[in-house]
């Protein structure tokens, strides 16, 4: 059930682009994670942040990111998610560590990776919220592997604005 949810979420990302363009408030840059709130339907806030680092033998790639997705009104901590810019391969997993201290294995779908529970979504925002560095790893359909590296500063204050918003 929640990986259903999950690919809804991200269907409905792919779709929305354009109209939340157009109707985005943003909430502040906080180090290095911008926090936005989207006033669509009941309204979502989103926390993002792009690798400092990207590692790997690739010839072309899209847009890597990581997020935090919370919806207005909903008691969770939020989704978190990422975006491989290139489509994983089929079956794969991505693993992630913060601080070569905190491990996590996420699912793919496409281009994108999630925890598989709402439960592993809130362990990981707990480490985010405590760790510096953030390493994902992944492997595209063609078996490229990937290394990106993420700064979790400004993390914890980027949350705070989207759970004040979006309570």
């Amino acid at each position: 059930m929640y990986n259903s949810f999950v690919i809804i979420i991200s269907v409905f990302f792919s779709l929305q682009t354009y109209v939340w363009a157009q109707e985005s408030n943003d909430l502040g840059t906080y180090g290095d994670w911008q926090a936005t709130f989207w006033n669509e339907g009941g309204g979502i806030c989103t926390m993002m942040t792009i690798p400092k680092k990207e590692e790997g033998k690739y010839t072309k790639r899209g847009e890597v990111y990581a997020q935090v997705v919370k919806n207005m009104g909903t008691k969770d901590t939020g989704v978190v998610n990422f975006s491989a810019g290139y489509t994983f391969k089929e079956n794969s997993e991505v693993n992630i560590k913060i601080d070569d201290k905190h491990s996590f294995i996420l699912f793919t779908n496409k281009s994108t990776a999630w925890t598989q529970t709402e439960k592993d979504d809130a362990s990981l925002i707990k480490f985010m919220k405590l760790g510096n560095t953030m390493i994902v790893k992944g492997i595209s359909s063609r078996g490229t592997n990937t290394k990106d590296t993420y700064s979790l500063k400004g993390f914890v204050a980027a949350y705070k604005a989207i759970n004040k918003k979006c309570k």
